[in-house]
């Protein structure tokens, strides 16, 4: 089973930067996606951004496009999520997310296999 830890969440003012990162216990080279979700009080979990090891192609959510950026290091078996000019609305738990075979699309949190604990993310005016 493969365990995944997060870090980098903490409270921000808006325009801030905020990085997270997600380490996985095994190799991140053999995996298909991995991706970033999140989830506000009340709210499903949406995809925020997906990284596909294979050919390092990257995805986002339209809400984050140009904001954010998704990055992976093999070498650590390090995802990361670096996040600048935060919006009040961006704030809510993050959560980093691996899936070993092919599916629809980065953004369908049910087809990930792996999940971490999530590390919150608050953005103040």
């Amino acid at each position: 089973q493969m365990q995944l830890v997060e870090s980098g969440g903490g409270s921000v003012q808006a325009g801030g930067s905020l990085t997270l990162s997600c380490t996985a216990s095994e190799s991140t080279a053999s995996t298909d996606c991995m991706g970033w979700f999140r989830q506000g009080p009340g709210d499903g979990r949406e995809g925020v951004a997906g990284i596909y090891p294979g050919g390092g192609s990257t995805h986002y959510a339209d809400s984050v496009k140009g904001r954010f950026t998704i990055s992976l290091d093999n070498s650590k078996n390090t995802m990361y999520l670096q996040m600048t000019h935060l919006k009040p609305e961006d704030a809510a738990m993050y959560y980093c997310a691996v899936k070993m075979t092919r599916g629809r699309s980065w953004r369908y949190a049910d087809e990930y296999n792996y999940w971490g604990q999530g590390t919150q993310v608050t953005v103040t005016q």
